[in-house]
């Protein structure tokens, strides 16, 4: 009889966390998978390997490049700086901000 009960309850939890899942869906607030476009605001633009253990990254965020250094101690952030925008991306009718 305990038995029961335990699926039971382990049954309503996953009921709740499916029906859940789907109103946040539904409402825009989750997304599962990649469907339609998506702004990329993550990039890895450049990889250099300097030994097995060292290498280099060049990473671009949300319009900033991040230069990264990674070795076996952990991961070291060298330098940001701005990411210029492309003539050709900016929207019609705004000129870029100097």
């Amino acid at each position: 009889m305990e038995t029961m009960h335990q699926v039971l309850a382990v049954s309503a939890i996953l009921l709740l966390l499916a029906a859940t899942l789907w109103w946040l869906r539904r409402k825009g607030l989750a997304r599962c998978g990649a469907r339609g476009p998506r702004s990329r605001d993550l990039q890895a633009v450049e990889r250099v390997v300097l030994s097995p253990q060292h290498s280099l990254h060049l990473v671009r965020l949300a319009g900033r490049g991040l230069l990264v250094g990674i070795s076996p101690a952990g991961c070291a952030l060298l330098e940001s700086f701005d990411w210029p925008v492309p003539p050709s991306q900016l929207p019609a009718g705004r000129p870029e901000a100097r």
